[in-house]
């Protein structure tokens, strides 16, 4: 892993953070050898992430991808947090926005949450990266921007704001994670959600609903009205809840 493959250490004097170092501008010339730079680097770890996981983005195997040593590579990127930074704000970049809300918070919350969930879904490493660490990169700024934004003018003060903004938060990335986990599962047993349900679930199922134990549970199975929705249709049904909760609370948070 990224941790273990570093030999010293960042300068202790260094920011802090990736975002106040200077890029390294490497110099040419005749017998140089050609230089990097973090996107370089930072896409070549996206695509490795997207096809096997983050655990694989190791700078050793990124150098090998470049055609380079590892220690080169260390310039331009000298931590794990620094390329996990990286890796997040890259795939943020790929969130489209408008430049600011409508004025319909809610509609522009719905777009938000949309393209959260594109997004998600294409980097199946990126909401449990982002989940896991403190991360102000300067695209995951304007995505959070615009949903702080959404709320502007509705008469709320900041920390309910960002509180409402968390609450959004919160479910877009557990229903996200959640549908990645599905998708996984398929992959490593060959069983969709469905058969899942009727082949391997379904008898054991079965046999709880007849029992009689919990009949709650069995409410959920035999009266629900959401059991076959599709992932999309799930994640606009839990979404809507939110919002709708949200919109409750807005006049309660109001100033009297």
């Amino acid at each position: 892993m990224y941790a273990n493959e570093r030999r010293g250490q960042v300068d202790d004097d260094e920011p802090t953070s990736i975002w106040m170092r200077p890029e390294r501008q490497e110099r040419s010339g005749p017998g140089r050898r050609p230089g990097y730079s973090r996107e370089q680097i930072t896409r070549t770890a996206v695509q490795i992430a997207d096809a096997e996981g983050v655990e694989a983005a190791t700078m050793r195997r990124i150098a090998g991808e470049l055609g380079t040593g590892a220690m080169s590579l260390y310039r331009y990127v000298p931590r794990r947090d620094d390329l996990f930074d990286l890796m997040i704000d890259q795939a943020m970049a790929e969130v489209e926005l408008p430049d600011g809300p409508s004025g319909d918070w809610r509609g522009d919350l719905i777009l938000l949450a949309g393209e959260t969930r594109t997004i998600g879904l294409r980097h199946p490493w990126l909401i449990a990266l982002l989940t896991s660490r403190p991360t102000l990169g300067p695209h995951l700024l304007r995505v959070h921007e615009f949903a702080l934004d959404a709320f502007d003018g509705l008469g709320l003060d900041i920390d309910d704001i960002t509180g409402l903004v968390g609450m959004l938060n919160d479910y877009l990335h557990s229903a996200i994670r959640r549908e990645i986990g599905w998708l996984e599962e398929t992959r490593r047993t060959g069983l969709d959600s469905e058969r899942w349900k009727r082949d391997y679930m379904g008898p054991y199922v079965r046999q709880v609903v007849e029992s009689g134990a919990f009949p709650m549970f069995n409410r959920s199975v035999l009266d629900s009205r959401t059991a076959h929705l599709t992932p999309e249709e799930r994640f606009r049904h839990g979404l809507d809840r939110i919002l709708d909760a949200i919109a409750a609370l807005i006049p309660s948070l109001r100033p009297r």
